[in-house]
């Protein structure tokens, strides 16, 4: 574990310039999305804010893909 936080204190600052703004607009626009739809809008964004892209891969496949129904 100590080695882990001695990684990330490695990482260049400029990268964590660039991650930030796209963790707050993926988080922002899932919120703001999932708002609209009434699907869980707090849940969506706060997992917006921690990781990067899986929780856009889900709400796209479990809210905004429109199913087909036979």
């Amino acid at each position: 574990m100590a080695e882990s936080l001695k990684e990330l204190a490695e990482v260049e600052y400029w990268v964590w310039l660039v991650i930030a703004p796209i963790m707050l607009t993926q988080s922002t626009w899932l919120f703001i999305d999932a708002r609209k739809r009434k699907r869980y809008p707090w849940f969506w964004g706060l997992w917006g804010l921690i990781q990067f892209p899986l929780p856009l891969l889900f709400y796209w496949l479990l809210v905004r893909r429109k199913r087909k129904v036979k």
